[in-house]
């Protein structure tokens, strides 16, 4: 593995920083042996990895508003961190900063069921909030795959969606406000419980910043009634180009389901392999599509969904016909990553989104490129927003197959760019796209964004290294130049 460079002056003032924590935190929360700190030197890009300089838990948002004081005062580099489940680096720490895991900010404050809302810390996990209200028919709409496991705080951050994003939206448009620490330990609030708020929409900025902004400590999320009726339709295809084409009919025809997926043939042979969901072992491509509402409603959007998918040629088509079945459906494309994963000792999943016409032509690019890569793709997606999620396999015992992995993927993220689309649909950018960035952007669109992170952040200490390919001191904004050829950050860690 590469070495991080390291500041040894950081480094060298661990005891003194560790100091100044105890004296703000219980001595529990400060973690400074090495083997401890090892828990927190890699997120859900596993292929890298960098030892915190110190981890801190603070608990309360006056602990870490003073945590964030010292270190805007003393210059000292900042991490936040939440599950770790981020898929594009976001919580990579440094070696000479400091790593805040807010995994202790973990109540459900306030639930508002007359006004349809809970306040909840930022280390409570998204399906949590489901299980505190569904005994009352409610339930909070975005699901990640890794809704288990990931908090709310990081889906804030990451501006998450997952298989119910296309009708009820990402978590930008699930959330009425939060509460923030800025890198000088300033405390702000912005939204609130109400449906909207006057001024700057600051709320929708923070969501997706992935914690260049601030560190979030509350956040208002909205929940919903549970629909009275909903049913799912799995309907296989002889291609991708017909599923794609399908897709795109339902969304033309007015039609906007409540959960809309893809699946290519080998996704759907290691799923099947897997969980033994009753998937079609013959198909090229597989839509899960959900429907809910009314059960008149939803009988009557049922009829409309299959006949689209009969005239683009669907080779088999089931109906749910009780939730047990429904849940059923979804079962596979829920448990898709370790389904993939037992086909290869590594893969990597990429998230890129492009437009729903271009589905067709991206997959058949893909393909080219995994003949090109010498290396297997499966295709898992959110198909009615388009965003996408390749699973590249590779084993990294190999020499050479991860950086054949790294180069594939970054070629899938300029096709999805090159059809229209964008290099990041809900994991980010951290440090997996970073460099990927000019592809999109041009050299003013990034002064414009690296200003608004120097707007909050006027040293550049939270969460450094990650999005922008190029750092600057805020000064220099007026003089700017970002070049794609041009990286000032350290080469990653590696495992």
């Amino acid at each position: 593995m590469r070495a991080w460079p390291v500041d040894r002056t950081i480094l060298a003032r661990r005891k003194k920083i560790a100091a100044a924590m105890r004296a703000i935190l219980p001595s529990e929360a400060v973690i400074e042996p090495e083997a401890a700190r090892r828990v927190y030197e890699t997120d859900g890009l596993t292929a890298y990895r960098a030892l915190p300089m110190l981890v801190v838990l603070p608990q309360n948002t006056g602990e870490l508003s003073a945590i964030l004081s010292y270190c805007f005062a003393n210059n000292i580099k900042v991490v936040p961190r939440g599950a770790g489940t981020s898929l594009s680096g976001g919580a990579l720490p440094l070696e000479d900063g400091l790593l805040i895991s807010m995994m202790k900010f973990n109540k459900i404050k306030e639930i508002d069921f007359a006004n349809r809302l809970a306040v909840v810390e930022p280390g409570v996990t998204n399906l949590a909030i489901t299980r505190a209200v569904e005994h009352r028919g409610f339930y909070y709409a975005p699901d990640p795959s890794s809704q288990v496991a990931c908090s709310i705080g990081g889906n804030v951050a990451e501006n998450s969606g997952g298989v119910h994003c296309l009708k009820y939206g990402l978590t930008t448009n699930n959330i009425l406000g939060c509460e923030l620490v800025l890198m000088n330990g300033e405390t702000v609030r912005l939204g609130g419980c109400h449906l909207d708020q006057t001024g700057y929409d600051l709320l929708a900025l923070v969501a997706g910043s992935e914690g260049m902004l601030g560190v979030v400590t509350e956040v208002t999320v909205r929940i919903l009634r549970a629909p009275e009726s909903a049913r799912a339709l799995l309907i296989a295809f002889a291609s991708n180009e017909a599923a794609g084409a399908c897709v795109a009919g339902i969304i033309a025809a007015g039609i906007i389901p409540g959960g809309m997926e893809m699946m290519d043939k080998p996704a759907i042979l290691a799923t099947e392999d897997f969980i033994h969901a009753g998937y079609p072992r013959d198909a090229e491509a597989l839509l899960i599509i959900e429907l809910d509402g009314t059960p008149d409603e939803v009988d009557h959007l049922v009829g409309r969904v299959e006949a689209i998918a009969l005239s683009h040629g669907a080779t088999e088509c089931r109906i749910s016909s009780s939730d047990a079945e429904r849940l059923s459906f979804w079962a596979g494309r829920k448990a898709a990553f370790p389904a993939v994963g037992r086909l290869s000792p590594d893969y990597y999943c990429m998230d890129g989104t492009i437009p729903r016409r271009e589905l067709p032509a991206v997959l058949s690019g893909m393909q080219e490129l995994s003949e090109r890569y010498r290396l297997r793709v499966a295709n898992v997606f959110h198909a009615g927003d388009g965003n996408l999620h390749p699973l590249i396999l590779y084993d990294a015992n190999k020499p050479g197959e991860l950086e054949r992995a790294e180069e594939f993927g970054a070629d899938i993220l300029r096709l999805c760019v090159a059809h229209g689309g964008v290099l990041t649909g809900e994991h980010g950018v951290g440090v997996e796209k970073r460099d990927l960035m000019p592809e999109m952007f041009s050299e003013v669109d990034l002064a414009q964004q690296i200003a608004v992170k120097c707007a909050f952040d006027e040293k550049q200490l939270l969460n450094p290294g990650k999005v922008f390919p190029t750092l600057h001191r805020c000064a220099e904004l007026g003089r700017m130049h970002v070049h794609s050829g041009e990286l000032r950050f350290p080469d990653l860690p590696r495992f």
